[in-house]
């Protein structure tokens, strides 16, 4: 059999070598004083020695006479300054390696927490920048900080290491270098002073640096660095088709709680992930009939799922009825071979009552294994997390002790002429209502007061708890498990409501926001509903920032915002780097605004950012996912009503083209008719001057003068175009007589009309007119030209006027080929030719001219098909 490449891991081998990202290599240490940083000086002089243009970023050399020695020759970047509490601290400038752009920088201590206000809280993130920018990075790293190793790490040493970084960032890096030592020659060079001062060392001894600690971190850097060769390994082999034991493919889920215990199980998972290179996902499940309204607890299971998608899992929530049916359904349709949850903390006498969803996974799992894990973190007692959150403020438990309170006045008032066994229902009924109104632990509250009370107030003896009759036992008995059921579940009921409002409400924005964008096309208007839309659901000001000439710059915001420069380097950040930046995230996040990128499957269309109107204000999980999901819908509308914009100015384009091409094809004809007529008499008369007698001589002239006049009024006309549509037509209105407009106009159109049959009907009394005389003879000459040129020569012409409600009418009337009816209302229209067989010389400009002169005289000018064949133009001016 054949054995070929496996495609995937082939295309992800040549886009590893085809990126331009810069290469990361770690030197790997157990813990610190292995020499990691003298490890990378070395390394460095060596790349130096080769040609390579190596500049220091950050160094830490803790005066260390040898590390130090190993600095000298490197150029050292300046480093950035911040204040804090009123002491400067030193960072690594970002923007320096940047604008510097060597072939190699050096930056110590990965897992650096940067001074409040810088760009990134981590330094591993601000190495992430620079190896964007295609800088190769060479930095150092102690195993102890790595995260899915964290809970490991703090039960072996006692210690809980909080300066963490994600595994991906390791598992990215190029390369990775074990710098090792043995525990022994380390505590050596410990005690000499060669690590830390010797107050530091006695105790860093006394605590972290015991053999024990030691020979175990050391372990894990090992394996670490073991499991990276082996992944390489493998990866080549896949790569080039090498036959090998292949292991299976395996896919993980995790089940995580509000416990603060799950992000255990998430590191677990994570480990016991890379050991059997497999894929895994986290898993929230909500329970429909028990949904989660603590805001703590929300809060913890939106941090958790965090850290899962950090250290590289895929996290979701999920909804149904159990957890243990949904999980299951989801590992059979997604190939989900094992299963990781937690051990139960609860004691084993709750198990039994209300059962376990370790058991129940257990039972229903079939051919998926389950990993129980267990909940001991060695540092202590475990965390046994409460099934209800008290209730605050105090007010309300207080509340509902009144309301037991009232319950017994009612009772005392009554309890002559009732049973004690009815006066019951008084008491369930301040349950009920502390359960609506006040919530779980207030109702809880009652239900157990409430059985005091009535024994104490309402069952004889009074005021003492004695009973006379032990029948009161059972009343007393059912009293308390009713009154906790009915706390229990209606609680439970508000709980379901607060969830599904809360459900509802996001769901009703996105479906306001979806139904408002489609209406909309304008990228104006579109801009203003996502700000208003968005604005609303999350009570914070927004403002939209489009690309403009490769830049970001703000297009809109809400009434009364306007973003700032700082504001506007986020959004910059956001956009260049397609990554959400700003308040409440990894990249800059001491400022007001938080930045989210607009990306589609095109690419990135913009940036939202918003802005809290309080500055304690930060969005939740919950919300955090709904702004991403509004962020997609923006995106989308603000792509499509861009694509509109450019499709609209491309129809534009095309239409402007088009009409030159028409112009210049009517124009090109039009000019150079009457050019070749004046240049052909002026020839004929030059060259034969001697032979032409006056007759011909004359007749050259006057065509030559005809055609002079035709390109003198095409030229005209082209003018009066131009004027009409930009606006600067001006008109110099005067009382005129219509006769005299129509004979000025017949003048002029002259030969034109030989042996034409123009006939004029216009009443002798027949009112002035406000006109610009000029400009309507402009009007009048280009509509009879019209009736010349479509008519026969052999047909009359009418021209007449009549006087309508304060409107004057002129009509010119032809008997010539007509307007079809659809073509009436268009050969108005700019270089608009009805298409006829014969071909008529003509620019299409005529009668737009006079349409666009007419309805500046606020008259109107329009077409119709004559009786018995011909056309009628009438001309429509108002007398005031």
């Amino acid at each position: 059999m054949e054995l070929r490449p496996d495609p995937d891991e082939l295309l992800k081998h040549v886009e590893s070598e085809e990126t331009q990202r810069g290469k990361l290599k770690i030197f790997l240490g157990y813990v610190a004083g292995v020499g990691k940083t003298y490890a990378m000086l070395e390394a460095a002089h060596q790349r130096k020695e080769q040609g390579w243009d190596v500049v220091v970023g950050y160094i830490e050399t803790h005066k260390r006479a040898e590390t130090e020695e190993l600095l000298a020759g490197h150029e050292v970047l300046p480093r950035k300054q911040a204040e804090y509490h009123n002491v400067t601290l030193t960072e690594l400038d970002v923007d320096a390696v940047i604008r510097r752009r060597p072939q190699l920088v050096l930056v110590d201590e990965f897992a650096h927490t940067n001074a409040p206000g810088s760009r990134h809280p981590k330094r591993f993130q601000d190495v992430e920048e620079i190896l964007d920018a295609g800088i190769d990075v060479y930095t150092t790293l102690n195993i102890q900080h790595l995260e899915s190793l964290n809970d490991i790490v703090a039960q072996v040493t006692g210690v809980i290491v909080r300066e963490t970084i994600p595994d991906r960032v390791i598992d990215e890096a190029s390369e990775i270098e074990v710098i090792d030592l043995p525990p022994d020659e380390l505590l050596v060079r410990l005690q000499e002073g060669k690590v830390y001062i010797p107050e530091q060392a006695s105790r860093a001894l006394q605590k972290f640096f015991r053999k024990g600690n030691l020979t175990a971190l050391r372990e894990m850097s090992l394996r670490r660095a073991a499991e990276r060769v082996d992944d390489q390994m493998r990866s080549y082999m896949q790569t080039r088709a090498i036959s090998g034991p292949w292991a299976a493919g395996e896919r993980l889920l995790v089940c995580i709680s509000p416990n603060p215990l799950a992000e255990k199980l998430v590191r677990t998972t994570r480990r016991l992930a890379d050991e059997l290179n497999a894929e895994w996902v986290a898993v929230y499940v909500e329970i429909a009939s028990k949904p989660e309204n603590n805001p703590a607890n929300r809060e913890r299971i939106g941090r958790t799922l965090q850290l899962a998608e950090e250290l590289g899992a895929k996290s979701l929530t999920l909804a149904g009825r159990s957890i243990h049916e949904v999980v299951l359904d989801y590992a059979r349709r997604n190939n989900i071979t094992k299963v990781v949850i937690g051990k139960p903390l609860k004691p084993r006498w709750q198990e039994i009552i209300k059962g376990s969803v370790v058991d129940q996974l257990i039972y229903a799992s079939g051919d998926i294994d389950v990993y129980v894990i267990s909940a001991q973190t060695g540092l202590g007692k475990p965390i046994i997390p409460s099934d209800w959150q008290p209730h605050r403020p105090i007010g309300r438990y207080l509340s509902s002790i009144g309301l037991v309170a009232l319950s017994t006045l009612l009772g005392i008032v009554v309890r002559g002429n009732l049973e004690p066994a009815n006066l019951v229902m008084l008491y369930l009924a301040s349950v009920v209502i502390s359960a609506i109104y006040l919530g779980r632990g207030p109702s809880l509250l009652a239900a157990i007061a409430g059985v005091l009370a009535f024994d104490f107030f309402l069952v004889p003896p009074y005021l003492t708890l004695a009973v006379s009759d032990t029948q009161y036992l059972i009343t007393f008995s059912m009293l308390l498990v009713v009154s906790l059921v009915i706390s229990s579940l209606t609680a439970q009921g508000r709980e379901q409501a607060e969830a599904a409002i809360r459900r509802e409400a996001q769901t009703s924005a996105l479906y306001n926001l979806g139904r408002d964008l489609t209406s909309a096309t304008d990228l104006a208007d579109v801009s203003q509903i996502i700000i208003a839309n968005i604005g609303h659901a999350f009570g914070r000001e927004v403002a939209i920032f489009l690309p403009e000439n490769g830049h970001i710059r703000p297009f809109a915001s809400s009434p009364g915002y306007q973003p700032g420069e700082n504001e506007l380097a986020v959004a910059a950040w956001a956009f260049e780097h397609d990554q959400p930046a700003g308040r409440g995230t990894d990249t800059l996040p001491a400022a007001s605004l938080r930045c989210q990128p607009l990306k589609t499957a095109n690419g990135l269309v913009g940036v939202l950012g918003i802005r809290p109107k309080e500055l304690g204000s930060f969005l939740t999980p919950e919300q955090r996912q709904t702004l991403a999901a509004f962020s997609n819908q923006a995106a989308l509308a603000i792509e499509r009503a861009s694509l509109a914009e450019q499709a609209q100015q491309a129809e534009l384009l095309q239409a402007t083209e088009k009409l030159q091409t028409a112009l210049l094809n009517s124009i090109s004809h039009d000019l150079r008719t009457p050019l070749v007529a004046i240049t052909g008499a002026l020839s004929a008369l030059d060259d034969n001057n001697d032979t032409l007698d006056d007759t011909s001589r004359r007749a050259l002239i006057e065509n030559a003068h005809n055609e002079s006049e035709r390109l003198n009024r095409l030229v005209g006309n082209l003018l009066n175009m131009t004027r009409i549509e930009s606006g600067a037509i001006k008109l110099h209105l005067e009382l005129e007589d219509i006769q005299d407009l129509v004979g000025t106009a017949l003048e002029q159109l002259g030969p034109r009309l030989a042996n034409r049959n123009i006939q004029v009907n216009i009443p002798a009394d027949f009112p002035l007119a406000p006109m610009d005389f000029t400009l309507m003879t402009q009007v009048l000459v280009n509509v009879l030209d019209n009736a010349v040129k479509y008519s026969p020569a052999d047909s009359a012409i009418e021209v007449s006027a009549e006087l309508r409600e304060e409107t004057v009418h002129i009509h010119v009337a032809d008997r010539g080929v007509g307007i079809p009816p659809d073509d009436l209302s268009r050969v108005f229209d700019k270089f608009y030719r009805v298409q006829r067989p014969e071909s008529v010389s003509g620019t299409g400009l005529g009668l737009s001219i006079s349409k666009g002169i007419v309805e500046a005289h606020r008259g109107t000018i329009h077409a119709r098909a004559r009786e018995n064949g011909g056309t009628v133009i009438t001309i429509e001016l108002p007398l005031s």
